[in-house]
């Protein structure tokens, strides 16, 4: 699956740049709400963090076009004590490198468009900051998978061809941590999956 994806990136990316007359450049930045689904009932709270980069759109007429981006992408998620030997709260966050591709449809107005999307997406960690006891925390950091991949759907509204507000709902696939991890049995390897969210993302094209 994840050679799969990471061919479909690769080939919207290529067929993106093999059609810039119609192409527009621009950076993207905004909000990404996150959490992580649990294999117990552990309560698990978003966290706010962000996400910063570059994207490209190319429009191929009837409302139609395909964006892809290079992102660095924050993910995380907060819950309670992961070992009830110590009193602090567990906090996970990893940092991406990202390449979404985004494939849109949405009518063409006078001044505005609204449109809907859908989004795979492939990345790869970068960094890592996790905050647990201190017998865990390190094993928690060196034990995440390195890659990441899965889908996000949302819509937005285009302003004047130049301004994109969007929101999305996403959501990671695969395992959070290696092999390795999962089968030492580790505590936190058995209970965490993967991260799922909202992001918020303002863009300008040029």
């Amino acid at each position: 699956m994840k050679r799969i994806l990471s061919l479909l990136a690769v080939a919207a990316v290529s067929l993106v740049l093999a059609a810039g007359a119609r192409a527009q450049l621009g950076i993207v930045a905004g909000l990404t709400s996150s959490s992580t689904m649990m294999n117990t009932s552990e309560d698990v709270k978003a966290i706010s963090l962000y996400h910063a980069g570059v994207t490209y759109k190319v429009n191929f007429g009837y409302g139609f076009s395909v964006q892809p981006s290079v992102l660095y992408q924050v993910k995380g998620a907060k819950l309670g004590e992961l070992d009830t030997a110590t009193d602090d709260d567990f906090k996970l966050k990893t940092g991406f490198v990202e390449v979404p591709v985004d494939l849109q449809w949405g009518p063409e107005f006078l001044a505005f468009r609204p449109y809907v999307f859908v989004e795979p997406f492939v990345g790869y960690v970068v960094s890592s900051s996790d905050k647990a006891g201190d017998a865990d925390q390190a094993d928690i950091s060196s034990s995440k998978s390195k890659f990441e991949y899965g889908f996000g759907f949302g819509g937005g509204l285009e302003i004047a061809t130049h301004i994109q507000l969007s929101v999305q709902y996403f959501n990671n696939m695969g395992p959070m941590f290696s092999r390795d991890a999962a089968a030492s049995q580790a505590s936190w390897a058995e209970r965490f999956k993967n991260f799922k969210g909202i992001k918020f993302t303002v863009g300008i094209l040029f």
